[in-house]
């Protein structure tokens, strides 16, 4: 395996490669490197219509949109994109401000919309380029020779500019390859992590289904040896207790945010003047967002005792396992209950929840040893699964870092 390791000081950074040390690099043009790809689909010879997309790179056009999006009748102006070309979208957006240059990765070949420039490159290592422009080396340029167009989602710069675009890679094949192999690597790395994620949510979420009960039922699909009883039916309001504790500006907690996603510290702040007012949430208190909860913005708090934005309900946990409230609370079945007890807002989109009927919110609950038990397992899910996530934020760390010091 390819290891590789950072050297600092205070005038210079440098890349070491076992075995190799990175030599001198050189100035290219993209006009030098690649050749514009102008062959059109004449006849009608293919029919597989690509398409460009930031996301997800070169891709069919159906998959993307879900649906064909040319019209047949004018394919044939299309241009012919073989495996391994690149292409240029000059549609901006947040994560592509110049547009997405990427490689042909689907094994065939296809076409394309005459309004993407196509180009295949020579002579150099085709994944090393493919990397390159994944970084932000070549949009200092973009930026001084071409502009918005008359869209503004739409980039415009001139073909003779564009292959005037410099590119400074490795005279020696033997590195480019080294640093496309690094690259690559990684992303293998990172996407194995992300499936694992995924697979490891999507079996939490089977379980949520197997070892809680359905809708109407008084026990669950699987139950752990030794426990047999009905559960017991009772009201969100019988084991929460808001409760409202304003900040003052002696306090010094870090500031708290409530997502979607779970607990976050909002840009590691501690109480100000402007924070005064806040609420206090203490760790192991439920908190809530009364906007939209059924998108699934209530949470426990198991990071810090801090504050929150006072829009949010701050509630304690009486008499209940804090582990086997907490994965009920984003079930489907009790999203939909929020949505149930919220009302129109002001706005289209926004929906208030009824905080009296939310804690009439009804739960089946069992002993407290089975609710331990049923708690304790999905703890230990919830640590794997953060587990898995902190990794393939550090390696998405590091492939970002690679991408800004790899390159010239």
């Amino acid at each position: 395996m390819l290891k590789i390791f950072l050297f600092f000081s205070d005038n210079y950074r440098y890349f070491k490669l076992t075995n190799y040390i990175f030599r001198n690099w050189e100035r290219k043009k993209l006009g030098d490197v690649a050749e514009k790809v102008i062959q059109k689909n004449n006849n009608n010879a293919f029919k597989n219509v690509l398409t460009n997309s930031a996301e997800h790179g070169i891709i069919s056009q159906r998959d993307f949109f879900e649906r064909n999006i040319a019209n047949k009748n004018n394919i044939s102006t299309y241009y012919i994109v073989q495996n391994d070309d690149f292409v240029y979208n000059p549609r901006i957006s947040n994560s592509a401000p110049y547009g997405p240059i990427n490689r042909n990765k689907t094994g065939y070949t296809g076409i394309i919309s005459p309004l993407y420039y196509v180009f295949r490159v020579l002579g150099i290592n085709t994944a090393f380029i493919e990397w390159y422009f994944k970084t932000t080396c070549w949009h200092k340029f973009m930026y001084q020779h071409g502009d918005s167009g008359a869209r503004s989602d739409r980039f415009s710069i001139k073909d003779n500019e564009l292959k005037k675009l410099p590119i400074k890679l490795p005279a020696d094949d033997t590195e480019q390859e080294k640093i496309a192999k690094t690259l690559n690597s990684l992303n293998n790395t990172i996407q194995l992590h992300e499936r694992k994620c995924e697979e490891l949510t999507l079996i939490k979420q089977a379980l949520l289904q197997k070892l809680f009960p359905k809708k109407d039922e008084i026990k669950p699909e699987v139950r752990y040896e030794n426990f047999s009883d009905a559960w017991e039916q009772r009201k969100l309001g019988g084991f929460l207790q808001e409760y409202s504790i304003k900040s003052k500006i002696e306090n010094e907690y870090p500031l708290l945010s409530s997502t979607n996603k779970g607990m976050e510290y909002r840009e590691g702040r501690t109480a100000s003047e402007s924070n005064i007012g806040y609420k206090i949430l203490k760790i192991n208190d439920l908190v809530l967002s009364p906007q939209n909860l059924w998108l699934g913005n209530i949470n426990i708090n198991t990071l810090v005792t801090g504050i929150v934005s006072p829009s949010y309900k701050t509630l304690k946990i009486n008499n209940l396992s804090l582990y086997f409230l907490l994965p009920q609370l984003k079930t489907k079945r009790m999203l939909e209950k929020y949505k149930q007890v919220s009302v129109q807002g002001a706005s289209v989109v926004r929906r208030n929840l009824d905080f009296t009927e939310f804690m009439n919110i009804s739960l089946v609950i069992p002993t407290n040893k089975e609710q331990e038990q049923i708690g304790e397992f999905f703890k230990q899910l919830d640590s794997l699964i953060a587990l898995h996530q902190r990794k393939l934020e550090k390696l998405k760390q590091l492939k970002k870092f690679l991408l800004q010091n790899m390159f010239i």
